[in-house]
């Protein structure tokens, strides 16, 4: 083989190889254009979401007006409370309003025959509390068995004796 010969050989192997590197380019090419074709297709970009889970409902009691009232709110400040129903067991059940407040008059009577108690002693009774509320947009229903405080004040000779509520606990 001679000189030139060689040469010619070499030339063709090189023209081969740049049909392959041309070859490449183009599927390149052609995948780079699919690729922008399809990204066009979005709105917009992809928004990830966090989607929080559902925290149960808790309440907890406040007392207002030297226990005249108890003001029952979620511990939890983004449940809102839409109406609450109080049950003392042998009693027909107390309807509560969204506002939470608990009437001490109200727990007298459902109470009934309890007056006999004795006064000044924290005294409880176990209650159940069934809630709606609303918690991220939607509504919700909850239920639980609390145990309601309470104490008798007042009675002496005149005096009737008054009811005061002191707290919930769970």
């Amino acid at each position: 083989m001679s000189e030139s010969e060689q040469e010619r050989t070499r030339r063709r192997w090189i023209t081969i190889g740049e049909l392959i590197a041309l070859a490449a380019l183009l599927v390149s090419a052609f995948g780079v254009w699919i690729s922008w074709k399809n990204s066009g297709d979005d709105d917009g970009p992809t928004r990830i979401v966090e989607q929080r889970q559902p925290i149960p409902l808790s309440l907890r009691g406040k007392r207002e007006d030297d226990g005249e009232r108890l003001e029952i709110s979620p511990v939890e400040p983004s449940h809102a409370l839409q109406s609450l129903t109080v049950t003392i067991p042998g009693a027909s059940p107390i309807l509560v309003g969204s506002d939470g407040e608990l009437d001490s008059d109200d727990v007298r009577s459902a109470l009934g025959d309890r007056e006999k108690e004795p006064k000044n002693r924290t005294l409880s009774v176990r209650v159940r509390i069934d809630a709606r509320y609303v918690e991220m947009g939607q509504d919700r229903r909850s239920g639980g068995t609390y145990t309601l405080r309470y104490m008798w004040k007042g009675g002496g000779l005149f005096g009737s004796r008054s009811l005061h509520l002191v707290g919930i606990s769970r």
